[in-house]
């Protein structure tokens, strides 16, 4: 990460608490710390709940439950992204995702949806979806920057290097981080010369898409130089979605070698969503929110305090720090 303080500065509270966080883009929830996006996967192959919310009324139900738990915002999709799956058709995609998003917002649940499809991403925000996340950037369809742009939505641009059943073969970088935020950067330029206003975008630096673990460590760890793009203009909004990755179940992985499963790498997304936040992420996309709500809000606390803001109780409740109430 870098250090901000100009030359001669004090020692400040260290990389956790020193990173700006950018500001939710318009139209999306602004609680004053990093958001907790809750996953609805209405695939029947995903790699991390393994269809279990395949189908309308029980996608809709596990919606509802994330929101309730504490998600401020609910990402529906439709297509899985795991490494070599297949794409489906627009049709289908259509199918599984436009009933459920329409089931939510009716219910007031902010939503995002996650697809790759000008089509697909239309049709959602006709039913009330409030941000795109293309996990694409804009690469697999053209059409979906010229989209965004026209309807004004906020944008999720990810770093990605190709479609799922060849990104492993893609994962070689000389400086991940350096590669990473120049990718980034040439898609941010070309989605805003689509249209896309630079204030709606949300950038991604896509851990596990075409990343070997070294290389995701290495992006969490620099995510204040990943929000500038490797520059030193201002941040943009961070989404991190660590959560149930590969990365983290053969961290954990068993002493003979086997990697932790999916669902078993909950502990490890919790904690990486408290750090990650405290780093200053904008957003961290999870399976499971009651845990992560609560860590976001201690990452909050944690920054506040490092700040000088005392923190007494919640988070609305803050005020310069000063002496404390005794030791």
């Amino acid at each position: 990460m870098t250090n901000d303080a100009p030359a001669g500065a004090p020692a400040g509270p260290g990389p956790l608490a020193g990173a700006p966080r950018g500001s939710s883009p318009p139209g999306l929830p602004e609680p004053g710390r990093c958001l907790v996006m809750g996953v609805v996967n209405v695939t029947p192959d995903s790699f991390s709940d393994g269809g279990e919310w395949f189908g309308t009324d029980v996608a809709i139900a596990r919606g509802r439950q994330l929101a309730a738990q504490g998600a401020d915002i609910v990402d529906v999709g439709g297509e899985s992204t795991r490494p070599g799956a297949q794409r489906i058709s627009a049709a289908e995609e259509l199918r599984r995702v436009v009933p459920v998003i329409a089931g939510l917002t009716a219910h007031e649940v902010p939503v995002s949806v996650d697809t790759m499809r000008a089509e697909v991403a239309e049709a959602a925000l006709d039913v009330g979806a409030r941000l795109v996340n293309d996990v694409s950037g804009g690469l697999a369809d053209p059409e979906m920057p010229r989209l965004v742009g026209r309807v004004g939505v906020p944008y999720v641009v990810m770093h990605w290097r190709g479609h799922s059943h060849r990104m492993e073969e893609r994962a070689v970088y000389a400086d991940v981080v350096a590669e990473v935020c120049e990718e980034l950067r040439r898609r941010v330029e070309a989605v805003v010369a689509e249209g896309v206003d630079p204030a709606l975008i949300v950038i991604d630096p896509g851990l596990g898409f075409a990343k070997h673990p070294e290389h995701n460590w290495a992006l969490l760890t620099n995510l204040a130089r990943v929000s500038r793009l490797g520059g030193t203009g201002p941040a943009f909004p961070v989404l991190v979605g660590a959560s149930r990755k590969r990365f983290l179940g053969r961290l954990l992985a068993a002493p003979d070698g086997t990697p932790r499963p999916f669902a078993g790498s909950d502990d490890a997304t919790v904690a990486v969503t408290a750090l990650a936040a405290a780093a200053g992420a904008w957003c961290a996309r999870v399976h499971e929110v009651p845990a992560a709500a609560a860590r976001a809000r201690v990452a909050e606390a944690w920054r506040a305090a490092a700040a000088g803001v005392q923190v007494t109780g919640r988070l609305d409740e803050r005020r310069p720090a000063g002496r404390g109430e005794g030791a």
